[in-house]
């Protein structure tokens, strides 16, 4: 009797024990941006950097309240960046700015995503736009956490014009992607909705036409405060401006 009690005590722990919630585990990916070495592929003329998987703290609790709550995000699979921002000479066509080297501005939200589509590819959302700025460490630009005029083309030093792309090498950020900070802003494929960011809580949604767009990382940027890689604006997405460019994505 003891034998057979004991025993049906052992099954009910057991029982117990297999029917308990688990902890979803982390992507096991880098944790520093410095353990990190950018990995650089060329897709069909247009070269893209490795973003690994890994988590970061999207938002920032020194920036505007839209960028609030900080909260952890984590990509459980690597995707790829552009290196650069699209080019007139990429493009095919010159936007405010003459010059092949120059980042192609002036385009809708439409015209940027069917581009990276045409490529392939696709607009980064806005996670991976800033995961791919900041970094594991949640750096606040790509370089680190303190402004650097020599690192960016951006309101003390652009003469109101853009620059080519890559023209700031030591601005480059974890991942070797240039011109995160600076430069002309990148329109993502998100909707502009509040923090925390979900992905599947339908800002993601490609079929609302309406809705305004999140753009990152420009250079007519309130001096320092908005080139940092938290701060986000938004824009109709058919509204067209000499300040917003492209830089597209893809799945690994």
């Amino acid at each position: 009797m003891f034998k057979r009690l004991a025993l049906l005590v052992v099954l009910m722990v057991m029982g117990c024990q297999s029917t308990a919630p688990t902890a979803t585990p982390k992507p096991s990916g880098v944790s520093r941006n410095r353990d990190w070495r950018p990995v650089i592929q060329s897709f069909d003329g247009f070269e893209m950097v490795k973003v690994p998987s890994g988590c970061f703290l999207m938002g920032s609790m020194e920036g505007r309240r839209d960028e609030q709550p900080v909260h952890e995000v984590c990509f459980e699979k690597a995707f790829w960046l552009d290196r650069y921002e699209v080019t007139n000479a990429q493009y095919g066509s010159a936007g405010a700015f003459q010059g092949d080297k120059r980042p192609r501005e002036n385009v809708t939200w439409f015209e940027a995503r069917a581009f990276c589509t045409q490529r392939g590819g696709r607009l980064p959302t806005e996670a991976e736009w800033e995961y791919a700025a900041r970094g594991p460490e949640s750096w606040h630009f790509p370089w680190g956490n303190y402004m650097d005029d020599s690192r960016l083309i951006f309101d003390k030093n652009n003469n109101y014009q853009t620059g080519e792309v890559g023209l700031y090498p030591l601005g480059e950020s974890w991942v070797g992607a240039l011109d995160m900070s600076g430069n002309v802003w990148e329109w993502t494929s998100t909707l502009y909705r509040p923090y925390p960011y979900q992905a599947n809580d339908g800002r993601e949604d490609p079929n609302n036409t309406t809705d305004r767009r999140v753009f990152r990382g420009g250079w007519l940027s309130y001096i320092d405060y908005g080139v940092s890689g938290h701060t986000r604006f938004q824009i109709a997405p058919d509204h067209p401006d000499w300040f917003i460019g492209i830089r597209c994505a893809r799945d690994d």
